[in-house]
């Protein structure tokens, strides 16, 4: 059986050349993915299995990726418990019954689980049969603590202080609601993986808003039990502005994702080269000229210093405007720097 070069970085094994994958790699820079968005809604999109197939393998038909990322969205899991995701063309995601009480979390159930998966787990299955067995198939799931923001907020927010404040002041809310987040994340990480993928990412996006101690106290235990029992494929546990506590936070998964702010090789020495490393260039780099973008390459290859485990990617996702030309560039560098 053949081991994708991602999957053996992964698990700090070495590879003939650094395998690269990028967050949102099917996205708005894609001249087809906006073809298809003229034509149908983005829930529509999240919806469909044949549509899911379509736009998933797009980056892999005009770039030598070396992962293949299911195309979905986080709030999936919160529309699977009964909370009404939309999505304007205007702006981010709302969730338009937002959490206020124990109440509200108390009418939340997980009943709509299955069939919200049905068409993502359906299209996992035919991905892994069409994509090339050395390219990984990536699954993802929100973070409970990112998915909560969501959930309390009502939206993307500055700094969810209606969150912090819930967290503080209504601890049983906050609990209750966590739990019931952890489990549905979990649901949707097992299944994605039964339908055959091979690496799973976790998206912890806005927990940087949060100190070491709320981490610590508050949100580790539920990420241990997120990954708890999911041993047979690796973790990539991705976050942002995490910097202060990177140590905590490499406690969960087996590859650490990390931005663009703090240097690569720094932050894999503090997790003691225990972990694989995932990233991590700055997205508005890939808008620059070629010769910004290799020197801002070749910087985070030198910073770690070909050691096994290394991952490349983004420290988030490509930015919509980005050129196309460039991510191929991209791609071709880092494979050609590193011996492919």
């Amino acid at each position: 059986m053949t081991v994708s070069h991602l999957v053996q970085a992964a698990r700090r094994k070495p590879t003939p050349y650094t395998p690269v994958w990028l967050m949102r790699q099917a996205g708005r820079y894609l001249k087809e993915y906006r073809e298809l968005r003229e034509r149908y809604s983005f829930l529509e999109l999240c919806k469909n299995k044949e549509l899911i197939v379509e736009i998933s393998l797009l980056p892999l038909k005009k770039f030598p990726l070396d992962g293949v990322i299911v195309f979905s969205d986080l709030l999936m899991c919160l529309e699977a418990l009964g909370l009404n995701v939309v999505y304007p063309e205007e702006g981010g995601p709302k969730v338009l019954n937002p959490i206020n009480s124990l109440e509200d979390v108390e009418r939340l159930s997980n009943f709509k689980a299955y069939e919200t998966l049905a068409p993502l787990t359906e299209a996992i299955k035919t991905l892994k049969k069409e994509i090339p067995p050395q390219v990984a198939l990536i699954g993802f799931v929100g973070a409970p603590f990112t998915l909560c923001c969501y959930a309390i907020e009502g939206r993307g927010s500055e700094g969810f202080l209606k969150t912090k404040r819930l967290m503080r002041e209504a601890e049983e809310v906050f609990h209750k609601l966590m739990g019931k987040l952890t489990q549905v994340c979990k649901l949707f990480l097992e299944e994605q993986v039964k339908a055959g993928c091979e690496v799973v990412q976790v998206f912890d996006t806005w927990v940087g808003v949060l100190g070491p101690l709320d981490y610590e106290k508050k949100i580790l235990p539920y990420m241990k039990k997120l990954v708890e029992g999911v041993e047979n494929v690796p973790i990539i546990n991705f976050s942002t502005s995490t910097c202060g506590f990177l140590e905590l936070i490499s406690e969960v998964g087996d590859v650490i994702g990390v931005d663009w702010r703090i240097e690569i090789g720094k932050a894999w020495e503090r997790i003691g080269y225990r972990k694989a490393i995932q990233g991590n260039l700055d997205p508005s780099v890939l808008l620059a000229p070629k010769e910004v973008i290799k020197e801002q390459v070749k910087s985070i290859l030198d910073s770690v210093s070909g050691r096994a485990g290394h991952i490349f990617n983004l420290g988030h996702g490509i930015l919509p405007d980005t050129p196309e030309e460039n991510v191929g560039f991209l791609v071709d560098l880092v494979h050609s720097l590193t011996g492919g």
